[in-house]
């Protein structure tokens, strides 16, 4: 019986220990815009994107379901999903790559710039990136807010010609998050 306890309480300091190392959020923010001066905003947002950091070695992913991001406009949220990312066939967006230079222990209130460099995988194809970052200890956790740009070629996303002059394959992102 004390082997038991023993062994239960080993197990409880492992897994506290590996919780430890890794800070998640459930409810990260990413919004995208790939508007064109003169023409109606292409703009969406999703509040519920995945993102985890292991505390120790700064690898980071995140996860964003497709259908999770919502326009203002209804049927441009419907063309989004069926025409241009296919979200029924490519329904997630991740990406998993390293926060450059991280340390825990010298994060402090005010943001520190880093640099993350993975692989984003989107429509079915992976590209390597590197994004810069500001990283920050709030009262709630780690705060992580980044803006960077895209480009729909990457990953084969093909805009339509008559719509080609309205919507930039330019894709201007921006993510905030506060794992915890």
């Amino acid at each position: 019986m004390k082997n038991i306890l023993l062994l239960f309480s080993a197990l409880l300091f492992v897994n506290s220990t590996f919780s430890q190392e890794k800070k998640i959020t459930k409810t990260g923010e990413i919004n995208f815009e790939a508007s064109v001066p003169s023409f109606e905003e292409v703009k969406a947002k999703s509040k519920s994107v995945t993102f985890v950091l292991n505390t120790e070695t700064g690898d980071i992913a995140a996860l964003a379901l497709i259908k999770g991001f919502r326009f203002k406009i209804a049927l441009m949220e419907e063309h989004f999903n069926e025409n241009y990312i296919e979200s029924d066939k490519y329904p997630k967006a991740t990406f998993k790559g390293k926060v450059y230079g991280f340390d825990m222990t010298k994060l402090s209130e005010t943001s520190k710039d880093f640099s993350i460099k993975g692989n984003l995988e989107l429509h079915g194809k992976s590209k390597e990136i590197t994004v810069p970052a500001k990283i920050k200890k709030t009262a709630d956790g780690i705060e992580i807010v980044s803006n960077f740009s895209v480009n729909s070629d990457d990953f084969n996303i093909q805009i339509p010609k008559v719509v080609s002059n309205k919507v930039s394959k330019k894709v201007n992102i921006s993510l905030d998050c506060v794992l915890k």
